[in-house]
């Protein structure tokens, strides 16, 4: 699963840290960090911290996305045969 934080919504209320402890994670006083694509073991408490951030601020996606088909895809747009 894919995680995405609006970092601009965030208020750092740091209940997604209390959901899921192994995704979120305070670096410093208020610098939320998280998992972009964390282990398919998480997915429970990712929705967890989904559901429980009060400004909605967190969107999860579909399956995670090799870094490979992420890096290559700009080669492939726009080409044409």
């Amino acid at each position: 699963m894919r995680v995405v934080v609006d970092l601009n919504r965030c208020q750092s209320y740091g209940q997604c840290v209390f959901a899921a402890p192994e995704v979120f994670r305070f670096r410093g006083a208020e610098s939320l960090e998280y998992d972009h694509q964390p282990d398919a073991g998480s997915d429970r408490a990712v929705h967890r911290a989904a559901l429980a951030c009060p400004v909605q601020a967190i969107t999860l996606g579909g399956p995670a996305v090799p870094e490979a088909a992420v890096t290559g895809a700009s080669a492939v747009v726009g080409e044409t045969r």
